[in-house]
């Protein structure tokens, strides 16, 4: 039996592997998504399917999903035929991580002809087919294709049936083949660095190590739980919806060994493409206590059991088959939020103010123009990008500019935006007094314009929120501001939806910003003046919102046009 000191360096040996395994999928995935964002994840998991690590690049709303994804591939595929040489494949919403743009590959670990675990990794794929990333599909059925759970290779054999059926039902085939190779190729990786480990250590399955991981983490966050006084709130938010406001609304209760989060009171089901599959709601209300509760203990099947999260069936938080779900981050993304409202009074100075929460992310469909004869150089092209709105401010500290929480992932560069295809980003950045005025601040939000290459129109598929329901302050603090979109017209745009802008127009966007937390009549007043100086407020509201003077002003204008602090 190993000693407790080389259990704890085979954990973290784990984390490291299945790291390497992440890295793996950003170094050779296709999809700027996955390069430059980093929209994935990847896990190792016992033969029993339950998940003991995760990599630390990588969303929640990927992970703490898959960490459900892995038994459905047991049951459907039947673990007695499973061989080595397998990978499996699927995108289905209810089983995966919630929407057909994600793709999850679970490869079966094979040392000395045994089963000893699992390798699972998931990435966001720019395109499925159907009518293309959006929200305005009626049924999951004109959202993409639909890959059920499925031998992507049978002991070593690709499935190349699958790989033609991929090619013949999505606009960008060679990425997406691309992408499912190095999902598979990076669990490979994961395997080896599995079985050398093994080796090293002389283990001939997991069980112990398993059983070392699972124990001390739920044991690890049962204590955290159990210290904290038991007590049930509720907590509400409004955001914007698709076409009608939504209400998440959710129950806290701290009880003994466990907290539930149940969304009784929510919204029901929305016609359009923003509901969210149970499995992606469990991963962000998990995600949010984890973060408030137990943040410093590792993320596995144990450390997530304690928390039981339960919905209404066909509310907005718990949609099924066949509804549609692909912009389900949107409405996902805003759960920690939610969750807050409730656990703020629950514990006192312990949450964030609201953020913008929903990533800001918008799809551009390119074509040659329609109006009048297009250039030969015209092309189509689907470019996605990842951008992001302002975190709100915690209790003790500012909010993030321009950071996405809950979701983690990166904002993407406007050069590998624009090497995506023939777009063009006019104007990216930040957006002054978007984040909410407090005792510490929201962090401000981004300005961003973008465009086509002479010769091209394209539609634009909205995927926002925050237009008409900006992120609240806690404690006294402002509100951030809100999200708006207009094109150079003078057009204003819907926050969410496709929609086609001629050759020659661009969008403008203003990203919102996070809320303000506590007064701001009591924010340290070297902070405004940093703060003046970095850009991140304006003179006026230096001035009238924070009340410094014209020689603070001064001086803080000054230091910010030298470059230098004012702190």
């Amino acid at each position: 039996m190993a000693s407790t000191v080389s259990k704890q360096v085979m954990w973290n040996r784990l984390i490291s592997v299945v790291e390497e395994q992440a890295q793996a999928l950003v170094r050779t995935a296709f999809s700027t998504s996955v390069r430059e964002a980093g929209d994935l994840s990847a896990g190792v998991y016992d033969a029993q399917g339950r998940m003991l690590a995760q990599a630390v690049t990588g969303t929640p709303g990927h992970v703490n999903a898959m960490a459900d994804a892995v038994p459905h591939f047991m049951r459907r595929i039947g673990v007695e035929t499973m061989a080595q040489g397998d990978v499996y494949i699927t995108n289905d919403p209810w089983e995966g991580t919630g929407h057909l743009h994600d793709i999850t590959v679970v490869t079966p670990s094979f040392k000395a002809g045994v089963l000893v675990g699992f390798f699972a990794c998931t990435a966001h794929i720019v395109d499925i087919g159907g009518r293309g990333f959006g929200a305005d599909a009626n049924s999951v059925y004109e959202e993409g294709l639909y890959i059920p759970i499925m031998r992507l290779m049978d002991r070593g054999a690709v499935d190349q049936t699958l790989l033609r059926i991929i090619r013949g039902n999505v606009r960008e085939p060679d990425q997406l083949v691309g992408d499912v190779s190095a999902l598979a190729t990076c669990n490979e990786i994961g395997h080896c660095r599995l079985t050398e480990m093994m080796d090293e250590f002389d283990l001939a399955d997991l069980e112990e190590i398993a059983a070392f991981i699972l124990d001390n983490s739920r044991w690890a966050t049962l204590e955290k739980i159990n210290a904290l006084e038991p007590g049930q709130a509720a907590g509400e938010m409004w955001i914007d919806g698709y076409s009608n406001p939504i209400r998440l609304a959710v129950s806290v209760s701290i009880e003994n060994d466990c907290i539930c989060a149940d969304f009784a009171g929510t919204s029901g089901l929305d016609p359009k493409g923003i509901n969210v599959p149970m499995v992606y709601t469990k991963a962000y209300a998990c995600y949010a206590l984890k973060c408030a509760i137990a943040p410093e203990i590792p993320n596995n099947a144990a450390s997530l059991a304690p928390f039981e999260i339960t919905a209404p069936k066909d509310s907005i938080v718990n949609a099924v088959h066949p509804a549609p779900v692909a912009l389900r981050h949107v409405i996902g993304h805003m759960i920690p939020d939610t969750v807050y409202e409730a656990l703020d009074q629950l514990l006192p100075r312990t949450v964030p103010a609201q953020g913008a929460g929903t990533l800001c992310n918008f799809q551009v469909s390119l074509r040659p123009r329609t109006d009048a004869p297009a250039p030969t150089h015209a092309r189509r092209s689907e470019v996605l990008t990842f951008n992001s709105g302002g975190s709100g401010a915690r209790p003790w500290v500012d909010g993030l500019n321009a950071t996405a929480f809950p979701s983690g992932v990166m904002t993407m560069p406007v050069e590998a935006t624009e090497h995506a295809g023939p777009v063009i980003i006019w104007r990216k950045e930040l957006r002054p007094d978007s984040g909410g005025a407090g005792a510490f601040r929201g962090g401000v939000g981004q300005f961003m314009d973008v465009g086509a290459r002479e010769g091209h129109e394209f539609d634009f598929s909205a995927m926002f929120d925050r237009v008409d329901h900006p992120a609240l302050g806690r404690a006294g603090g402002g509100s951030g501001a809100p999200t708006t979109l207009t094109r150079s017209d003078g057009t204003t745009m819907r926050g969410k939806g496709k929609q086609f802008v001629p050759h020659g127009q661009r969008v403008a966007m203003a990203f919102p910003g996070g809320g303000g937390y506590g007064l701001a009549s009591d924010r340290d007043r070297a902070l405004v003046r940093e703060d003046l100086a970095q850009g991140y407020i304006s003179e006026a509201s230096a001035r009238d919102v924070f009340g410094l003077s014209e020689d603070d002003i001064a001086d803080a204008l000054e230091a910010g046009r030298l470059g230098r602090s004012v702190k």
